[in-house]
């Protein structure tokens, strides 16, 4: 008999247990839970194009340095999985696509200036300058993080080397999808004093897709169809953010398959002219710039937006694009770019 209960006490033990085990571990699952839910790995290898970023691997971007006037990074995966970047010129007739093939310069995310010594670094034209990569310097990825540094030398037509630069780009992955991209540039006039000068037609870019733009059906003819809209740090929006003052700017809308996203550029408080002026566009060219300000300040004279590095000097500008779920709102814009100011 004894034998017996202690069989039937063995089997109770044996069927509870794991309930037991799941109440002592339960709380700490629910904690942990989220945690794995949002876990990311950023990854960063070399491609035959140039660098390729993964976010637990998955493509998030490219750096792309072969056969292109200047070097760009594209596609921009954002955080509903979908690319917020117009396809054009890297691949041509995608649906949708078709009265959004203006400006094949515009190529999905890259820094450029359309007057550097009076010479156009921006356009792709009869005569312009080109942007050579010349290498990369530390390559790194650890948990959500990934950053790497790149070395570019800017040509004139004549093949003359104007100035060179160096670049650290850092990736974040956060939850949700949800992820950032930070572009820090150095400009070194190496070769001779640079004056970068005043016009609307640069610098730190983006060319949204379509859904994303202000007037996703315009092409060249404003045919009032909206679906994405703008505003910035200052109140202004959709149309009113051209040219004027903000320390960020968020378009947001939906992504091609109709998932609602955001997409941020934020300019770091420290950059000169801060807070900057913007070249941000209603048919997707969204574009920080702080040169062009007879272009957008009618009262300025031409030329007040020039800026002079003299030779063996250098300018440093920081930039922060956010790409977000749904529509980020201006108190959670301010807080990010509060965060950002303080070096996080």
């Amino acid at each position: 008999m004894k034998n017996l209960f202690a069989l039937r006490l063995h089997r109770h033990q044996l069927m509870t247990a794991p309930f037991a085990l799941l109440r002592v571990l339960l709380p700490y699952g629910l904690f942990l839970l989220p945690l794995l839910t949002q876990a990311q790995s950023v990854a960063l290898k070399p491609s035959e194009a140039g660098l390729r970023v993964e976010i637990d691997g998955r493509l998030f971007t490219e750096y792309v340095v072969k056969d292109t006037p200047r070097p760009f990074l594209y596609p921009i995966i954002g955080a509903a999985g979908e690319s917020v970047v117009r396809n054009f010129p890297m691949k041509k007739g995608v649906p949708g696509e078709e009265k959004f093939q203006d400006h094949p310069h515009h190529r999905s995310l890259w820094f450029a200036h359309g007057k550097v010594n009076g010479i156009d670094f921006w356009g792709e034209f009869t005569v312009f300058g080109r942007q050579e990569h010349t290498g990369f310097g530390e390559v790194k990825a650890a948990g959500n993080q990934g950053s790497f540094l790149t070395r570019t030398k800017w040509v004139a037509p004549t093949g003359q080397a104007v100035l060179t630069d160096e670049r650290r780009i850092v990736i974040i992955a956060l939850a949700g999808g949800e992820r950032t991209l930070d572009f820090n540039i150095t400009l070194k006039a190496t070769e001779c004093d640079l004056v970068l000068g005043d016009t609307k037609e640069g610098t730190m870019a983006l060319r949204l897709c379509p859904s994303l733009s202000l007037n996703s059906s315009k092409g060249f003819v404003d045919t009032g169809s909206s679906t994405g809209h703008a505003f910035n740090s200052a109140g202004d929006r959709d149309k009113d953010i051209w040219g004027k003052h903000a320390n960020w700017v968020c378009y947001y809308g939906p992504d091609l398959k109709g998932n609602a996203v955001g997409v941020v550029i934020f300019s770091h408080p420290e950059n000169f002219r801060s807070p900057t002026t913007w070249h941000a566009r209603d048919y997707g060219l969204f574009a920080v710039n702080p040169f062009g300000l007879h272009d957008f300040e009618p009262d300025k004279p031409a030329g007040a937006g020039d800026y002079t590095i003299k030779r063996g000097g250098s300018l440093t500008l920081r930039y922060r694009f956010y790409f977000a779920k749904g529509q980020p709102t201006p108190a959670e814009l301010d807080a990010r770019f509060q965060a950002y100011a303080r070096g996080k």
